[in-house]
């Protein structure tokens, strides 16, 4: 038989006891701010230990408490101080490897995350990049208001097979800082210059490239140049294409563009036909969040912060101890 709406499961709903949403906060409020145990809220509620359990979970499904890793904690890492200043860094965080996480380096993108609201403030123009690494982001921002924050989708919309579309990730991260949010609602690959250069001069679409020169703060990540690059899976450039420009010196990709290990910008033939944020725009920002995640991933972070696309960074360890066995 079906629970009612609003009910949890295993819950102990006996006729006349207190509602199931006054019993989820109660149980909250007991195990987070007076730091009962499970047993002894269970004694006091009188209620099962397994549905305190569920309590606690749904109040957390429901976003009622806010956990969040401590992002101080591993600012003050050694590895993150060997990184600022080997690299010039503003911000380093560096988190423990998750070898055994689904997706790879998980806790960085937790961490960067949660360290994200902290380098905001009222009246910044925060403009997002795409891709798996922004996504998974995107979806373990807390949920942390923002007076008067503008988040911008900084390069224009395309099909992606594992669905980290640019506009997700802007709509995501604008929702839980409770920001205004601005969406550049134009295909990020056109099929000829021409008709790019005239859908960039409507003046709907002006105006939205204005709002993406106009962030002041970015958050995003250096995808590399392998095969199975998110360039190649969006359908930019295709595997043969790619292995030349490696040839010719493409270590990474930001907002679809390629730069070489110095961090410089490494032309193709499709940016003339690409409507979204240009690399002198990502250049110089007040506060540019760089993640890293996942393995193979030192080599194009390293040109992304040599480049000058990054003040802070969030990565794991194993890429931090590769970074600094580089360091200019």
């Amino acid at each position: 038989m079906p629970r009612p709406p609003g009910s949890v499961a295993g819950a102990d709903t006996p006729r006349g006891a207190p509602r199931a949403d006054d019993l989820i906060v109660e149980a909250a409020w007991l195990y987070y701010h007076e730091e009962l145990n499970q047993a002894a809220i269970a004694a006091r509620l009188k209620l099962s230990r397994a549905s305190v359990v569920n309590y606690l979970a749904e109040a957390r499904q429901r976003g009622w408490v806010r956990l969040y890793l401590d992002s101080e904690v591993f600012l003050g890492h050694a590895l993150s101080a060997e990184l600022r200043a080997a690299y010039g860094l503003a911000g380093a965080l560096v988190v423990p490897d998750d070898p055994e996480a689904g997706f790879p380096d998980r806790r960085v993108t937790r961490a960067a995350a949660d360290w994200l609201p902290r380098l905001l403030a009222p009246g910044d123009w925060l403009g997002v990049s795409w891709g798996e690494t922004v996504l998974r982001l995107a979806g373990q921002v807390p949920r942390h208001p923002i007076p008067d924050l503008t988040v911008v989708q900084l390069l224009g919309a395309r099909p992606a097979a594992r669905g980290f579309a640019a506009e997700i990730c802007t709509t995501r991260i604008a929702e839980r800082l409770g920001a205004h949010c601005i969406n550049l609602h134009v295909p990020l690959l056109l099929s000829d210059r021409d008709l790019a250069e005239r859908l960039r001069a409507e003046p709907v679409v002006a105006e939205q490239l204005a709002a993406v020169a106009r962030c002041n703060k970015t958050v995003l990540a250096c995808g590399t140049c392998e095969d199975d690059a998110h360039i190649v899976r969006a359908g930019l450039i295709n595997p043969a294409r790619l292995a030349t420009l490696r040839r010719q010196g493409a270590v990474g990709v930001i907002c679809g563009r390629l730069i070489d290990a110095g961090g410089q910008p490494v032309p193709t033939e499709v940016e003339e036909r690409m409507i979204g944020v240009t690399l002198p725009q990502m250049r110089g920002k007040e506060m540019a969040l760089l993640v890293a995640a996942g393995a193979g991933r030192a080599e194009a972070t390293r040109a992304a912060i040599l480049g000058g696309f990054a003040t802070h960074l969030a990565t794991s360890a194993t890429i931090a101890r590769q970074l600094l066995a580089r360091a200019p």
